[in-house]
């Protein structure tokens, strides 16, 4: 009796398998193409500041930076506005939080608002200008516009000290090539009704000067958001 020998369709399921694997990839690609890419996370603009620019004393929400993001939006530049301003915070302080501010939100812009404290509490001059160039500098490093506020003090510590002291920001400025807001206060000092009892920090009312005060440095840093 002769043997008979079965043969299993091997080479037509492999086939059909294939066909229904190039059917499901025609399905997902097709999707795909219908699917609208996904939008890019606005840039940030970082604010490493001092109780200026913290909102100190009063209500939050109101401070220039708050404000400063409603410009943005209504001038359609397209900024996502990190405000790692604190009370009390010193060129040392802003120094060594600043590495990790800009690994975490790689700012298109840093705005540097510091030195107030140090020159307040009488801090050497060399320490305080040591710490502004390594804030400028790093930041410029990690590929950000950098955008200088500059400060003056009472005449505590003497005119030379007080001079010197606000001579450091145009100084620094030229040498980093940044631009340069030369007072912060420079709106304000002139209206005693604009600040709070203690005689330092500007109340909610003037908030808004503050914000105009900047605003012509750090407008042309800025890129419009393209019309869609």
């Amino acid at each position: 009796m002769d043997k008979v020998i079965r043969v299993i369709p091997v080479i037509p399921v492999i086939r059909g398998n294939r066909r229904r694997l190039l059917l499901a990839a025609a399905v997902a690609l097709t999707m795909l193409g219908g699917m609208q890419p996904a939008q890019a996370a606005a840039p940030a603009l970082l604010v490493l500041g001092d109780s200026l620019s913290a909102e100190y004393g009063i209500t939050r929400g109101t401070g220039w930076v708050t404000l400063l993001q409603d410009r943005l939006k209504q001038e359609r530049f397209d900024y996502n506005v990190v405000n790692a301003s604190i009370s009390g915070e010193t060129t040392i302080g802003g120094k060594t939080r600043l590495p990790d501010l800009l690994s975490r939100h790689k700012p298109a812009i840093v705005v540097v608002e510091l030195g107030a404290n140090d020159a307040l509490r009488g801090l050497p001059l060399q320490t305080t200008e040591s710490n502004l160039r390594q804030i400028v500098s790093s930041a410029q490093k990690a590929g950000a516009g950098v955008l200088l506020v500059g400060m003056r003090i009472p005449p505590n510590y003497g005119q030379d000290y007080t001079e010197k002291f606000f001579s450091l920001y145009p100084k620094l400025a030229s040498e980093y090539k940044v631009r340069l807001v030369p007072f912060f206060l420079d709106r304000v000092m002139a209206r005693q009704d604009w600040f709070q009892p203690d005689r330092i920090h500007p109340t909610a009312e003037a908030q808004p000067a503050l914000l105009e005060t900047v605003w012509p440095q750090l407008k042309p840093m800025l890129k419009r958001t393209a019309d869609k």
